[in-house]
């Protein structure tokens, strides 16, 4: 029998975690609760998780400390939603490894149209035919073996999120092509791009400081400005 698609909610707000609960029931989701970060980090090692929708402010260990332990392990992906409104906190959140990030008060219905878009990238490349027989792409000094979702910069590894790698490697793929914002928003996110939406741009910075790209004045991944980006290693 299938498994029911399992998804771990972190917030010290109990009425705030019993509102995304039922949003996700009536999405068919199981749904595991957790009171503070300590009892995230026990969830996520006694059941299989899907997907994380973690606070940042919670007792015991902040919703970056669960995020830092997940990654250490699994690819899941991670939602911030937390009261934290600014720009460098929703900054902070990506780079600390989270795939999108809400900030409340929240709308359940978005909220679920992000958590149903995260899970269909991320059941996609978890299907053992997605990445298997993919070549592993190699340009410059940068490698990347899609099967183990692996990737090297002059030989050492480098940790990435999912959507930073998913980035990397469709950039990485066409070396010297134009992608355009829309079109890698599309690509990675499954998405229509809509005006305003800087979270291409929040990636690909992230991205560039963890290839150490910003110490070469962004050589790897250039800017075109009024295009979108191109890889150039």
């Amino acid at each position: 029998m299938k498994q029911p698609i399992t998804i771990l909610i972190a917030d010290d707000d109990a009425e705030i975690a019993d509102l995304v609960e039922l949003h996700m029931m009536k999405e068919g989701y199981r749904c595991i609760k957790a009171l503070d970060g300590s009892e995230a980090v026990d969830a996520i090692l006694k059941h299989h998780i899907d997907l994380a929708i973690l606070d940042i402010m919670m007792p015991k260990l902040n919703g970056y400390e669960v995020t830092r332990q997940i990654r250490d392990k699994h690819h899941m992906p991670i939602i911030f939603l937390s009261a934290k409104t600014s720009d460098l906190d929703k900054i902070t959140g990506l780079v600390q490894g989270a795939d999108d990030y809400m900030t409340k008060p929240f709308n359940p219905m978005e909220l679920v149209a992000r958590v149903n878009a995260q899970l269909r990238r991320s059941l996609q490349f978890s299907r053992p035919s997605a990445a298997a027989g993919k070549p592993i792409v190699e340009a410059g000094c940068v490698v990347i073996n899609p099967e183990e979702r692996s990737v090297l910069v002059n030989g050492n590894p480098v940790s990435l999120t999912p959507k930073e790698f998913e980035i990397l490697h469709l950039l990485v793929s066409y070396p010297k092509k134009v992608f355009s914002t829309e079109h890698i928003f599309q690509q990675v996110w499954g998405e229509e791009y809509y005006e305003g939406n800087n979270t291409v741009m929040v990636h690909i910075r992230t991205l560039r400081k963890k290839l150490g790209d910003d110490l070469n004045k962004n050589k790897l991944i250039k800017t075109i400005w009024g295009v979108g980006y191109s890889y150039h290693g």
